[in-house]
């Protein structure tokens, strides 16, 4: 079992970065893939990127490709989400999570969720 909680999430200008930190519990996190979902009001959740369970692999949703970098660092339990040249459609409460179950984009196979946390992008 594992237990996330995201943070830095804030306000942010359009082009601007802000950088989300995972925090993880569990001596197998490493065991994990992980990934980031965004949920925009009145939408659904949505994949961002995920990360296989050494860190070497990675996979984007289209629209974010070039501007965001999914990172993990196994010995701090941690994962990572660097965002730049933001716009105002990248604001959403953005979720980290976790699966045993491979490098997907599909929620399902994701079983541990954080809380969230909100960024928000002015224009």
């Amino acid at each position: 079992q594992v237990q996330l909680v995201e943070s830095g999430g804030g306000l942010v200008q359009a082009g601007g970065s802000l950088r989300l930190s995972c925090a993880a519990s569990g001596r197998t996190f490493s065991t994990y893939y992980v990934a980031w979902f965004r949920q925009a009001p009145g939408k659904e959740r949505a994949f961002v990127a995920a990360l296989i369970k050494s860190g070497d692999r990675t996979y984007y949703t289209n629209s974010v490709k070039g501007r965001f970098t999914i990172s993990r660092d196994n010995a701090q339990n941690t994962v990572y989400l660097q965002m730049n040249s933001l716009k105002p459609e990248d604001t959403a409460v953005y979720y980290c999570a976790a699966s045993q179950k491979g490098l997907t984009s599909d929620i399902s196979y994701y079983d541990y969720w954080g809380q969230g946390t909100q960024v928000t992008v002015s224009s």
